[in-house]
């Protein structure tokens, strides 16, 4: 993602502490991460509070486990769900969009569905203004709100979740796995027959 500094970038820039998150865009378990200058780092260490805040072995497994998959930055935009997502080409997301749209036009007439250029977002609290291009399948129910299908979605099992916009439900393929998409189309058409 252009214009995010790196930690790296951090550090070879010359802060003296850099504190960030072992999950959102990393990709790991969920973890307050510290990494420095020595000096700082010892001190930290040194603080009675940092025996009450240290992760246990389990999530230092999983975050290590994380890192080494960035040695290899192919094998890591393949194996982390984040990256994997948040490096899908266009052209993937729209097959994804045109292969869902194609099998919910088939549900009588009970939805008028599209294909939709879109923006992603990458989340709240990594890089909440960093929009993405995207395509996404717009559906338009004739017989609910756009509201109470999305909350239908929402309560599904597995839940789908997906955003509303000028009365319609979409649907970002980006967030969807190739081996989910038949999963989605079902639950669709589930609710689309007891409509």
């Amino acid at each position: 993602i252009e214009g995010e500094p790196t930690v790296s970038d951090a550090v070879a820039a010359g802060a003296d502490i850099i504190t960030f998150s072992g999950d959102k865009l990393l990709g790991g378990p969920q973890a307050g991460l510290i990494v420095g200058k020595k000096k700082y780092l010892d001190m930290i260490a040194n603080n009675p509070l940092a025996r009450a805040i240290r992760i246990d072995k389990l999530t230092l497994a999983g975050l290590e486990a994380t890192l080494r998959e960035y040695l290899d930055e192919e094998k890591a935009i393949k194996n982390i769900p984040t990256l994997n997502m948040l490096c899908q080409p266009l052209s993937e997301i729209e097959k994804k969009a045109v292969y869902i749209a194609d099998r919910l036009k088939a549900v009588n007439n009970k939805f008028e569905v599209s294909v939709v250029d879109e923006t992603s977002q990458s989340g709240g609290g990594a890089l909440p203004l960093v929009s993405l291009q995207t395509k996404v399948v717009a559906i338009l129910s004739k017989n609910l709100s756009a509201a109470r299908l999305e909350e239908l979605l929402r309560k599904n099992n597995p839940p789908i979740i997906c955003r509303i916009k000028e009365g319609r439900i979409l649907l970002d393929p980006r967030t969807i796995q190739r081996d989910e998409l038949d999963t989605v189309i079902n639950s669709i058409k589930g609710i689309a027959s007891r409509l």
